[in-house]
C-alpha cells in the first residue's frame, strides 16, 4: 500500500513583506518544493482564522463544522483521559493572578504563568485537595504539555452550556463561570466550575513550589484558566473512513488528543516538548520508522506557533532553520511509494502575535505529480504553483486521487 507523510509546521506562515519563513535558510524545504507541486492553502475557508485543533481536523478530511464541539475534549485525549459520553471537558492554562479577595476578584497577569512546564506537583495537589463529591460529581485533572492540562467533569446533569473562566487576555479580571442557557443543568455546572476554581486557586497561591517561584522571581501558576469546554464528539475512525492507519508524532498534547479521537496511534518520542527545545530529529526518525508499519504518518511540530505568538521572528527564522537541517533526510524516501506533504495548520504572524486567516504554503511531493516551477518553500512563491489555492478539506480528496484510493463520483 502507497504510504502518507503529512508534515504540519503548526502556525508557520506570516504577513508582511518578509517573514521568518522567507528568510530562513532552508534548503531541504526549498528542495522539496522544487521536488513537488505547490500551492496555498487555506485551512477552513478564506478569511477564517484556524484553531490548531480545527485546522487539523481539516487537513485530516473532517469538517470541523460537523465535528468540532469545543477543544476540552481533544485536550484531556491528548492528555491520556479516556473521555466518556456525558463528560464534559475543558482546555486549562496555568496562569498567574494578582490582587485581593476571591480569585475573579484578581487580575490575571500571565496567561502561562512564565510559561511554567514543571506542574506534576501542583497537578497531584490539585488532584488530592478538592472534593466535588456534594455535587455528585468527579474530575479527571491532568497535566499537558508545558503550562497546559486538561479538566474533565464526570456525572449525571452536567452541561457544556456555560462560559469560559480564562478572560483570554492579561489586565483582565479571572471570569465567573456563567451559564448559557436558563435551565438547571447548566446553572449547577457553573456552579461547580466556580467552586473548582476558588479551591483550586486557595491550593495553588500556597503551594510549596509556587512559594519558591516567587523567591525567584517567576510568576507563581496560582489559577487555573477553563476554556473550550465541550462534550465528547461522535467522530468516525480515521482508518474506517479512509482505510488506512494513522499513526501522529507531536509532543503537543492536542495534536495527541486528535490522534486518539481518530482511534490512531500516538508514537511518543523522548524530548519531544512541543517547544523550540523539541527533539527534532527523534520526531522525524520516528516518523519515518512509522511509515513502515502504517499508511498516514501526521508529523507536527508546535515552537513555530508558540514563537508567532511571542512575536519573535528570529527565534520563529532560527527554529525553521533547525527543521531544515533535519529534513535532509526526508529528500531520498521512495517518492514512488510514499506522498509527502510540507504544509502548516494556520498561520500565526509575528505582527499579529495570534491566529490569522492568512492561506498557508502547501507542497506536495509524488511520482507524477504536475512538477512546477517553483524552487523556494515560502509564502511568496507557493501561490505561483500549479495547485493553485485549496481549502484544508480539499487535501485529503488530492492524496487519496494521488495514491490511487479514491473512487470514482459517477458512471
Amino acid at each position: 500500500m502507497k504510504k502518507v507523510l503529512l508534515i504540519v509546521i503548526d502556525g508557520l506562515s506570516d504577513r508582511g513583506t518578509k517573514t521568518p519563513l522567507s528568510s530562513a535558510k532552508k534548503p531541504n524545504m526549498d528542495k522539496l518544493a522544487e521536488m513537488g507541486i505547490n500551492g496555498i492553502m487555506d485551512p477552513i475557508a478564506p478569511g477564517i482564522r484556524p484553531g490548531s485543533d480545527t485546522g487539523h481536523l481539516s487537513l485530516l478530511g473532517y469538517d470541523p463544522y460537523k465535528y468540532y464541539t469545543g477543544r476540552g475534549p481533544i485536550e484531556a485525549a491528548g492528555a491520556g483521559i479516556e473521555v466518556k459520553p456525558g463528560d464534559i471537558a475543558f482546555r486549562v492554562n496555568f496562569g498567574t493572578v494578582e490582587g485581593e479577595g476571591s480569585v475573579f476578584d484578581k487580575v490575571v497577569v500571565d496567561r502561562r504563568a512564565g510559561r511554567i512546564s514543571d506542574t506534576d506537583e501542583l497537578v497531584k495537589a490539585i488532584n488530592e485537595g478538592i472534593d466535588l463529591s456534594k455535587f455528585g460529581v468527579e474530575f479527571i485533572f491532568r497535566r499537558g504539555s508545558g503550562h497546559r492540562g486538561a479538566l474533565v467533569l464526570r456525572g449525571e446533569g452536567l452541561s457544556d452550556k456555560i462560559t469560559d473562566t480564562d478572560p483570554h487576555k492579561v489586565g483582565e479580571k479571572v471570569w465567573r463561570c456563567k451559564p448559557l442557557r436558563d435551565d438547571e443543568n447548566a446553572k449547577r455546572t457553573a456552579e461547580i466550575v466556580n467552586y473548582f476554581m476558588e479551591k483550586a486557586h486557595e491550593i495553588l497561591d500556597k503551594h510549596p513550589l509556587n512559594e519558591e517561584r516567587a523567591k525567584k522571581g517567576l510568576p507563581k501558576a496560582n489559577v487555573l484558566l477553563l476554556r473550550g469546554v465541550g462534550v465528547v464528539p461522535h467522530i468516525p475512525p480515521f482508518e474506517q473512513r479512509y482505510g488506512m492507519k494513522l499513526a501522529v508524532v507531536t509532543g503537543t498534547t492536542l495534536i495527541k488528543g486528535i490522534g486518539r479521537i481518530l482511534k490512531g496511534d500516538v508514537i511518543e518520542v523522548e524530548g519531544a516538548t512541543g517547544n523550540r527545545y523539541t527533539n527534532v530529529k527523534g520526531k522525524v526518525e520516528a516518523a519515518l520508522e512509522a511509515l513502515e508499519t502504517h499508511d498516514f504518518v501526521l508529523l507536527h511540530f508546535k515552537a513555530t506557533d508558540e514563537l508567532g505568538h511571542d512575536g519573535d521572528f528570529e527565534g520563529k527564522k532560527e527554529f525553521i532553520e533547525k527543521l531544515d537541517r533535519h529534513f535532509e533526510q526526508l529528500l531520498s524516501l521512495d517518492f514512488s511509494n510514499v506522498c509527502l506533504i510540507l504544509t502548516a495548520d494556520h498561520s500565526t504572524p509575528v505582527t499579529a502575535k495570534e491566529h490569522t486567516g492568512d492561506p498557508v504554503p502547501i507542497t506536495i511531493v509524488y511520482k507524477d505529480v504536475r512538477v512546477d516551477d517553483v524552487k523556494s518553500f515560502s509564502e511568496f512563491e507557493a501561490y505561483k504553483g500549479g495547485l493553485c489555492r485549496i481549502r484544508g478539506l480539499d487535501l485529503i480528496n488530492i492524496v487519496m486521487d494521488l495514491i490511487d484510493k479514491a473512487e470514482k463520483f459517477g458512471a
